[in-house]
């Protein structure tokens, strides 16, 4: 998986198509729902995913590493010189399933805040990587979902959660001086 979203992003730079690795994971051919994180130098450089899963594995983790790499709006495109610095995290999705804030568990769950057509969503590292308790986890969620922090505590706003298999590169050498 790491080889082919790598591979993905490279093939920007090289004008080519993504070769899959052979012979082909099994699982590279199952919907799945995926996030792809890339990092340089250790900081963050973008993060996409899809919630549902309504293409093969394979397609997805092109897709979200290019728009990881390329197309995340709160950072400028990946750079060819940034390459040796790049790491890839790859965070498959189980599916969303309803959840009560008394059952969140921090670093197991990751959380979908839904309000009219505003969604937010907060992978499960990043609650602990922030040191987060539920409740700031959920606040959190609202904020990206561009709602107000407490709006988890309105009846109408759908809480949902997820799990995840985790997969990334070892981390690159910090940047140099």
């Amino acid at each position: 998986m790491l080889a082919l979203a790598r591979a993905a992003i490279v093939s920007v730079f090289e004008g080519k198509t993504p070769e899959v690795p052979k012979p082909e994971p099994p699982c590279f051919s199952q919907p799945r729902g995926v996030f792809v994180t890339v990092q340089v130098f250790g900081k963050l450089r973008g993060c996409i995913g899809v919630t549902e899963a309504r293409s093969p594995l394979r397609e997805a983790i092109v897709h979200c590493a290019k728009s990881a790499a390329f197309r995340d709006p709160r950072f400028p495109p990946l750079r060819p010189e940034e390459v040796p610095g790049m790491s890839i995290e790859i965070s498959l999705l189980s599916p969303l399933f309803p959840i009560d804030a008394k059952d969140i568990e921090i670093g197991k769950h990751g959380l979908v805040v839904e309000s009219g057509s505003r969604r937010g969503l907060l992978l499960p590292q990043v609650g602990t990587e922030h040191r987060l308790s539920a409740v700031r986890f959920l606040e959190e969620t609202c904020r990206k979902a561009g709602l107000a922090p407490a709006a988890w505590t309105d009846p109408l706003t759908q809480i949902y959660a997820f799990t995840c298999e985790i997969f990334h590169d070892e981390r690159p050498p910090a940047a140099p001086v």
